[in-house]
């Protein structure tokens, strides 16, 4: 699992700092999360192609989050696109950027799906054969949701010394990949324990942008490999982040301990600051795994 981070300030951009976007790389898949203003220049900073992102997900309309989409969809049509784009976001997304297109008369050269939100429980809202999605409801000032990426676990790994000895048909493999028990033809039934080892354990991916201290979504981010929750102010600023529904860096550090995720990563910090050391540091006074998330910066995890 990669990540990729495009941008991770709050509010406006800057010459050195891009508003909330990111690439998550999972089981094959490429996910843009949030396209802020700039998001489609960043892609191309960072090498990754327009071509293998085919779902998009906004967490919700404030425009640090969403100003990006309707540049990166265009730009995408300009290149002769002709690939389904799925935009996943909250219930108005699909307005703003279809009134955009057609005042401009610049339709896409593909399909642009748009997969409105309004739920404020967590619900499934995408899944193949390899990755599901689901919603983190946030508290925010306008409806907000955060996603959680998992991965399905894959086959098991066959072993091929005891489907040896056994003298196992070929026949048997997918078999016994998929976690079934092999019956020989004296009847003796060979647990799959034996024929195979455990696979590569699943990862999972939380994106928590934007919220204020929220401890409903525990539950749903409980053991999760990769926690990104935003951390907009440092302690200083506490009552700041309470009156416009942001969190601190130690607050984000409790989330993730309560929900006892293995990697915390910051972002969306204020611009009013002179650097971003200091969130690691009053993080880390709580939870020690603490990445700061930074514009250009990748991240790959097992």
């Amino acid at each position: 699992m990669k990540l990729t981070i495009l941008g991770c300030y709050a509010a406006t951009p800057r010459t050195i700092t891009n508003p909330t976007s990111q690439v998550l790389e999972i089981k094959n898949r490429m996910f843009l999360i949030d396209c802020g203003e700039g998001t489609q220049v960043q892609l191309r900073k960072n090498k990754i192609k327009f071509s293998k992102i085919n779902h998009i997900f906004i967490s919700h309309l404030h425009g640090d989050h969403f100003f990006g989409l309707i540049g990166t969809i265009s730009t995408f049509a300009l290149l002769g696109r002709t690939t389904d784009l799925h935009i996943y976001g909250p219930k108005g997304v699909k307005e703003i950027i279809t009134l955009q297109l057609r005042l401009s008369n610049s339709w896409t050269t593909y399909d642009l799906f748009f997969h409105e939100l309004e739920s404020t429980e967590s619900e499934v809202i995408f899944e193949d054969n390899r990755v599901i999605v689901k919603t983190i409801p946030l508290k925010h000032r306008v409806y907000t949701n955060g996603f959680l990426f998992q991965e399905k676990p894959g086959d098991r790994k066959l072993n091929v010394e005891a489907v040896q000895h056994y003298n196992i048909h070929t026949a048997y493999y997918q078999k016994i990949k998929g976690g079934g028990n092999v019956t020989l033809d004296d009847g003796t039934v060979i647990e799959n324990e034996k024929l195979s080892f455990d696979p590569i354990p699943a990862v999972s991916y939380a994106f928590c942008s934007d919220t204020v201290y929220n401890e409903n979504i525990i539950s749903i981010i409980k053991n999760v490999d990769v926690l990104y929750h935003e951390s907009t102010f440092l302690e200083s600023e506490a009552p700041l982040a309470l009156k416009t529904l942001h969190s601190t860096a130690k607050e984000a550090a409790k989330i993730a301990l309560k929900a006892n995720v293995k990697q915390l990563v910051l972002g969306h910090y204020s611009t009013r600051y002179d650097g971003i050391e200091r969130f690691r540091e009053e993080a880390a006074e709580i939870f020690p795994n603490v990445l700061l998330g930074d514009d250009g910066r990748s991240f790959e995890f097992d």
